[in-house]
């Protein structure tokens, strides 16, 4: 199984090989330069490998081209910004 996400939406998502989703972030755009980080869901089956840190990282590397800032409000968004502050520090958005 691959870490490869699809963009769906506003936001992303890893699918099994049927299609269906398994792991998923999602946001919701809050002006030109930012958008609100509001759900992320990892299936049970993929839980306790790092793919909620590892989809997130890919929505912040998505936001980084685009030059947007994340306002996190999902509670594992808002524990990682805080947790790990030397990676997300420069991507966070002040409210």
């Amino acid at each position: 199984m691959t870490d490869e996400f699809v963009k769906v939406g506003n936001g992303y998502q890893k699918q099994d090989e049927n299609g269906n989703m398994i792991a998923e972030i999602t946001y919701v755009p809050a002006g030109e330069d930012k958008v609100i980080a509001d759900h992320t869901f990892v299936d049970p089956s993929l839980r306790g490998q790092g793919m909620a840190e590892k989809i997130l990282d890919h929505m912040v590397g998505e936001m980084r081209k685009e030059g947007k800032k994340i306002i996190p409000l999902c509670p594992y968004v808002v524990t990682q910004f805080k947790r790990k502050p030397e990676k997300y520090g420069n991507i966070a958005a002040k409210r």
